[in-house]
Parts: structure tokens; C-alpha cells; sequence
């Protein structure tokens, strides 16, 4: 039995540190040396709950190319179960531009192959929770899984688009960003009222989180700060996964869902001071000294 079974959303990210975002057009600028890294969102979210201790499996489409063996090398020497089947386009991949303060510009490849599905016997394991990433392939595993709980992150969704509302509708606790939403209080009340969500919950960076309840659904969400960050900000990259991860450990461990975003803002803290995407996600015992100290204090 696994604590956490994530279903898709491994890659291969392209780091380039650029001198500022949006970056002016000019004919060549000289760059830090640009590195290749694991990224995407399944595979954060899979590495940080390794990181805290959770059992964790991960089920993915990647392509059997030079990217997809730096997927598997970096996900089993960090102990998460990775199960794949190759993928005809070849692996995901991204080029990240980073400016200074650690925002940055997403240029990602999907790599998506129409029809392509997961074969079950991939992700029929017995795991307390699953989380399931919004590439496309993921939509058609909902029908399979078992009644255990299930969330999903539908990232820069704008509350509109019907290629997320498959996630949105059909998973128990959905996680999203504020960045491409007018109205966040609304997009989460409509998730609630149009699906079986318990818990909505939207990430604004450093303006924290706001999280709303089926039992509160004409309530304003409840608004929680972000967590001090434990260093100069380098890369942001990654945050929001990070903070899937440690809001899934809270959830996994019994907390109320108040203690579950301060967790998931600790996580998302820590992953903002180091480079790359998901090379150095919290552990367990920096999780919870950490927690500790914003308790007491």
C-alpha cells in the first residue's frame, strides 16, 4: 500500500538564468550555464512526497530517449516507485527563463500524442491517496480508480477553458492558481457547486493561499500568509508543487485543513531558495522544525 500515487506530468526542464522577464529582444545574450533538470508537475509533487517520508508511486507516459532516462535515473535515486510506458512523442520538455527575483516564463512542450492513454496496470496500485496530474492522458483514469481520495491541480487555469474541467469536476480536493483568475473566490465557489470537491484551494505566491470548504461555499475563503521564505529568493520554480506535496503530507497525517496550507506554504517557501525545479525538496524533519517555529511563534 502506497501513501501517494501520482498519475502523470514528468519532463525534462531547460534552465536559463536571464538578466531580466520579459526578456527585450536582442540578437544573442551571454548566460550562467544552462542546465537540463527533472521538472514538471507530477514529478515535483512525487519527489517532495518521497522527500516527507511517503510511499510513494508514480505512473507516467515518457519518451525512451536521453530525456526520459534523466527522469527515471533522478526519480529512483531519490525513492520514488516509477512505473512507464513509452510515449511515441518522446518526453515533455520545458525551457524555463528565470530572471533575478526568481520569477519566470514557462516555454513548455507537451509532447502530447492524441489517444494515448496509460496502460491500468500502471496506476491500479492500492494507495491511500492519488493525485492526478492534468496532462491528457490522465482524464481517462478517473473511471478506474478506486474510492480513494483524489486531487489534481489545474495551475493558470482561467476558470473557463473545458480542457481542465474533467480535474476540476471529478477529483476531492482541487489545488489552483490565482494567476489567471479575475475573481478566485468565484472560480472556487463554481469548482465546488459543479463538481465533488471538499476543498479548493488557490495559491497566490507570495501573497500566500486562500482555501474554501463544500461546508462554507457561500463563505469568503479563508485567506492564509505565505511562509517566510529561509533564504534569498533564487527560483521559483517548482513552489507550486512543492506545496501540493506538503499539504498532502498534512492531509495524510490527519491535520485540519487550516494546518495543511501552512504546510504546503513551508514547502513552497524552501523550494523558492534553491535552483532548478525539484532538485531539493523539503524533508520531513525541516518541515516540521519549521512548522514548530510558526506555531510558537
Amino acid at each position: 500500500m502506497y501513501d501517494v500515487l501520482v498519475i502523470g506530468g514528468a519532463g525534462v526542464d531547460t534552465t536559463v538564468y536571464v538578466p531580466e522577464l520579459p526578456l527585450p529582444y536582442a540578437d544573442t545574450y551571454a548566460v550562467p550555464p544552462v542546465v537540463d533538470r527533472i521538472g514538471n508537475t507530477g514529478a515535483g509533487v512525487a519527489l517532495g512526497c518521497a522527500a516527507l517520508g511517503l510511499r510513494t508511486r508514480f505512473a507516467d507516459l515518457i519518451g525512451d530517449d536521453p530525456q526520459g532516462r534523466l527522469v527515471r535515473e533522478h526519480l529512483d535515486a531519490h525513492g520514488v516507485d516509477f512505473a512507464w510506458a513509452p510515449s511515441a512523442a518522446g518526453t515533455r520538455r520545458s525551457v524555463l527563463l528565470v530572471g533575478p527575483d526568481g520569477r519566470r516564463t514557462s516555454l513548455f512542450d507537451p509532447r502530447g500524442v492524441p489517444g494515448e492513454v496509460l496502460p491500468r496496470e500502471l496506476y491500479l496500485q492500492g494507495a491511500r491517496h492519488v493525485h492526478v496530474s492534468i496532462t491528457d492522458f490522465a482524464r481517462h483514469v478517473y473511471a478506474d480508480l478506486p474510492d480513494v481520495p483524489i486531487s489534481t491541480d489545474l495551475h493558470d487555469w482561467d476558470g473557463a477553458a473545458d480542457y481542465h474541467k474533467d480535474f476540476a469536476y471529478r477529483s476531492d480536493l482541487v489545488f489552483l492558481s490565482a494567476t489567471a483568475l479575475a475573481d478566485p473566490a468565484a472560480t472556487m465557489r463554481h469548482i465546488l457547486r459543479h463538481g465533488r470537491a471538499h476543498t479548493v484551494v488557490c495559491t497566490d505566491g507570495p501573497r500566500g493561499c486562500l482555501v474554501l470548504t463544500r461546508d462554507a461555499a457561500d463563505a469568503d475563503p479563508r485567506a492564509f500568509p505565505a511562509a517566510p521564505l529561509p533564504g534569498p529568493i533564487v527560483d521559483s520554480n517548482g513552489a507550486g508543487d512543492a506545496f501540493v506535496s506538503g499539504f498532502l503530507y498534512g492531509l495524510l497525517r490527519g491535520e485540519p485543513v487550516a494546518e495543511c496550507a501552512r504546510l504546503g506554504s513551508i514547502a513552497g517557501a524552501h523550494a523558492c531558495v534553491s535552483e532548478g525545479t525539484h532538485e531539493n525538496p523539503i524533508t520531513e524533519a525541516a518541515l516540521l522544525a519549521r512548522f514548530g517555529r510558526a506555531v510558537a511563534g
